[in-house]
């Protein structure tokens, strides 16, 4: 294939991400679905009730058996022998790096919840989930047909991101609007904020700290502080003290409320949410941007509703911590 024709499906793809996303989702229209969302689930990933950030425990796997699937291994334009060395030459977005990363091995959820993980890095996952989406855009089905149920942890690089809604107690939460020409995956779609991909924070270091990597991801897209946490960052360090603080004030009360996998690009989702008390959120977010590095930020009312277009994974968050408002101590205006 040439690099021409190749950029042309790219393009289609990223401008029509949604219509590929009901396409891909009814391709898996006997799946287990969270909280009647395209994501896809398994029972023993959705908890009965919120459960508190700090009950989940990870696990660590040295040396997992490598998965059967890695790559397409065609449909790549000339000279290219992996899907994310075309993207980062031919089309790469703002935000591109190959970074260390941890890959989802096993998860359950219910009772004794617990996450494994492995060693990975960035670009594994989009070797195999953004191909299978570009596939699609083409018209093809062989590597979607690979992997078979994306909700086999083992048999691809499954890459966890952890997707944070944010929502205050009196019920407004953070939007974010992806734009396409920043990220590589998502892009045009709605999603809440923060979220980033469960990642060390340097090739040295080793974190697997889910309160540590989503503290991280709140400096860098609500208030623009750098993603480079090895240097002095007094912007970081006061916010993380001011955060710190509030947590253990019981003013900000992070919960899971479960896990799912993207039908059109096989990426995993932690769903939490951080319930924030409306006066230190006023107090950590007030010099909140209104744009960073992935797109634009706002507020929304948190009633039930799920703007569109959405991430899956951002309307099963949505859905999910509403249906669970009580118990998160949520009380928005408008109750159903």
């Amino acid at each position: 294939m040439g690099a021409r024709e190749w950029l042309e499906v790219r393009e289609r793809l990223v401008r029509d991400r949604e219509r590929f996303g009901r396409i891909a989702d009814a391709y898996y229209a006997n799946m287990t679905r969270v909280a009647g969302t395209p994501l896809l689930g398994r029972d023993a990933w959705t908890p009965d009730a919120p459960v508190p950030l700090e009950r989940v425990r990870l696990e660590w796997t040295e040396h997992a058996p490598p998965p059967a699937v890695t790559g397409p291994g065609r449909g790549l334009p000339e000279g290219f022998a992996d899907y994310a060395g075309a993207v980062g030459a031919l089309a790469a977005p703002r935000v591109f790096e190959d970074r260390p990363a941890y890959r989802l091995l096993a998860a359950g959820l219910r009772g004794d919840p617990v996450l494994r993980f492995g060693r990975a890095r960035y670009f594994d996952a989009v070797n195999v989930g953004e191909a299978a989406a570009h596939e699609l855009a083409e018209g093809g089905r062989a590597l979607r047909e690979r992997v078979g149920d994306p909700r086999d942890l083992a048999r691809r690089p499954a890459l966890m991101a952890v997707t944070t809604l944010t929502v205050t107690a009196s019920g407004t939460y953070v939007l974010h609007w992806r734009d396409p020409a920043k990220v590589a995956h998502a892009g045009g779609l709605h999603q809440v904020m923060p979220v980033g991909v469960f990642q060390q924070a340097t090739d040295e270091r080793a974190d697997l700290d889910l309160w540590w990597n989503i503290t991280r991801e709140y400096g860098e897209e609500f208030l623009g502080t750098g993603e480079d946490h090895t240097r002095a960052d007094d912007r970081f360090t006061a916010f993380r003290r001011g955060w710190e603080a509030a947590r253990e004030r019981g003013d900000v009360r992070p919960y899971c409320l479960g896990l799912g996998v993207d039908p059109l690009t096989f990426a995993v989702d932690l769903l939490t949410v951080t319930v924030v008390e409306d006066a230190a959120f006023a107090a950590l977010f007030g010099g909140m941007v209104a744009e960073n590095d992935e797109g634009r930020v706002s507020l929304a009312a948190f009633d039930g509703s799920v703007p569109g277009p959405m991430q899956p994974a951002g309307a099963a968050a949505l859905r999910l911590a509403w249906r669970h408002r009580r118990a998160l101590g949520v009380s928005p205006a408008r109750s159903a």
